[in-house]
């Protein structure tokens, strides 16, 4: 077998029609993948851990809620990236326990529903969700870079707190949250990151957030802030019970407080999908959407038989995608295969939960903020000649960093307007979509200059272009090597008189012209062959000149 063959045997030579469909030889792919799993680890488990605390729930039972999300976390992974027909996008996204259904979930259980309560809300929303992920898939029309650029800027900066709670500590309640030697932790592994992806070689820095993770464990268990105690404790090997916290229960509003959960979910993984889309640099279609929301909800209908909640795309994963360049939704098929192992195993499990969440957050700072910068990337694509779209930028940045900056601010509305609004990326993402509706394709009612920014553009922009700055070169109203105005020169001389036995030879009018040849009304100048002058053949007089 020649080389080239045993490249293609391995996987490692082959050329994808898709950016997202490379393969990488197995050790690599695996290992990217645990990366994914490392950045998502913390995210995967704090759901069932906050829910489990709120319904009294002993350790181990919240310990079986842990392993089962973890266990379908890893299979709605491989159903996203794999895909079956009609079910997954296929690209490289990570699928675990939604944050935006927490506060929905502790409310149904301290409203007397329990955890049987909350899996029976979660079961009915998600069928009612698969049934209406083909209305998504329309919409993706509706985002174009504007409001693509706008969510995936704001998931970014919605997810810095995360990164700075982690890197303070992780818990509040902790006797040492927020002191230095946590943030020092963390800012010491945010510095590994960054050397690495500095001086390391493609494949250190592609593995820099791993390397700076495992360094930065290293470093805090010889200082003594990292526990490893714990991870004997408990079975070695489990398998997630069906039904193990009984049959679900079923209650009107707690289904219809979770069917608001999910349709929040199908908007933030509608642009989850569009954002790794954008990252990867592949085509994301009607088609794509619809398959990948089926995959969401289809998960998260199994879920509840397993012990777990509605499962979304992880938009800390999207980060990690972006920064470390690689595309193969493979990778993170392994990925959710160590999820599964680590259902199964929940001893490994307990391994990854050690790794001190200091760590995580400076990891996380670089990862987040990767996700930012892509939006802003996207943002860089937007025609901002046309001054509406500046301010649908605007307004919708700023509509979402509301929750961020101020959590309590909508917590006197309505539950379901709460539920929706308190997502930074829910709010930029409704607000986005909403002023691009009215703004770019409900014409009506729009002047030609409809804002306070479209005088700076007019101004700012196409006032005087190149053609016209040679022009008053030519005229001597400008210094050419200075672009300053020449002393005593004003405007151009249009009184001069030219040579009369030859047109003017520098394309300028004589007496009684306007430039080009044509008379004070603009026609024509009997006689003259405008083609004799190339300079102006076909040219539009100069177009706007900035006057005092």
């Amino acid at each position: 077998m020649n080389a080239r063959a045993t490249k293609a045997a391995d996987g490692a030579g082959r050329r994808p029609g898709r950016p997202e469909d490379e393969r990488l030889p197995v050790g690599a792919t695996f290992g990217y993948g645990f990366q994914h799993v490392l950045t998502m680890y913390g995210g995967i488990i704090a759901p069932p851990l906050i829910v489990g605390s709120a319904a009294g729930l002993t350790p181990a039972e919240i310990g079986t809620l842990v392993a089962a999300s973890l266990f379908m976390g890893g299979l709605a992974t491989i159903l996203q990236t794999v895909g079956i027909p009609f079910f997954g996008s296929q690209l490289p996204l990570v699928q675990g326990v939604s944050f935006a259904g927490v506060s929905t979930m502790v409310a149904i259980v301290n409203g007397g529903g329990g955890i049987p309560g909350v899996l029976g809300a979660v079961l009915v929303a998600s069928a009612i969700g698969l049934l209406i992920t083909p209305f998504f898939a329309q919409i993706i029309r509706f985002f174009p870079p504007v409001v693509t650029g706008v969510v995936i800027t704001t998931i970014g900066l919605t997810l810095m707190p995360v990164a700075a709670n982690w890197a303070m500590g992780g818990s509040a309640d902790a006797p040492d949250y927020g002191s230095v030697s946590n943030i020092g932790l963390a800012a010491l592994t945010f510095a590994i990151v960054i050397l690495l992806s500095k001086i390391g070689s493609g494949t250190v820095s592609r593995l820099s957030i791993l390397i700076a993770i495992v360094v930065g464990t290293l470093i805090a268990l010889a200082l003594g802030k990292a526990d490893f105690s714990g991870v004997g404790d408990g079975p070695v090997a489990a398998f997630p019970s069906f039904l193990g916290f009984g049959a679900p229960t079923f209650e009107i509003a707690a289904i219809i407080s979770m069917l608001i959960v999910i349709l929040v979910t199908l908007t933030e993984t509608t642009a989850d999908i569009i954002a790794v889309g954008e990252i990867v640099g592949t085509k994301v279609d009607r088609k794509r959407i619809a398959n990948g929301l089926r995959a969401d909800m289809a998960s998260s209908v199994v879920s509840p038989f397993f012990g777990s909640f509605t499962q979304s795309a992880f938009a800390q994963n999207v980060g990690l995608v972006a920064i470390t360049g690689v595309k193969s939704r493979f990778v993170v098929a392994a990925g959710g295969a160590i999820l599964v192992v680590l259902g199964l195993l929940p001893v490994l499990g307990r391994v990854v939960a050690a790794v001190p969440t200091p760590v995580l957050g400076g990891a996380g700072v670089v990862l987040f903020g990767s996700v930012a910068a892509s939006g802003i990337r996207t943002l860089a694509k937007v025609d901002y000649s046309r001054p509406m779209n500046l301010i649908i930028v605007a307004a919708s940045i700023s509509f979402g960093m509301i929750p961020i900056a101020k959590p309590d601010f909508y917590d006197q509305f309505p539950t379901w307007f709460g539920i929706i609004f308190h997502s930074g990326i829910s709010s930029a993402a409704v607000m986005a979509i909403l002023l691009n509706l009215l703004f770019n394709h409900l014409k009506f009612g729009t002047p030609p200059d409809p804002s306070v920014f479209a005088a700076g553009a007019e101004h700012g922009a196409g006032a005087v272009d190149d053609d016209d700055l040679e022009d008053l070169e030519d005229d001597g109203v400008i210094n050419g090597s200075t672009r300053r105005p020449v002393a005593g020169a004003t405007a151009p001389d249009t009184t001069a008189t030219a040579p009369t036995d030859t047109a003017p030879t520098d394309g300028r009018a004589s007496d009684g012209e306007h430039a080009g040849g044509r008379s004070v009304d603009g026609t024509p100048e009997p006689g003259r062959d405008e083609s004799a002058d190339p300079r102006h053949h076909a040219a539009a007089p100069l177009p706007r000149t900035a006057t005092p």
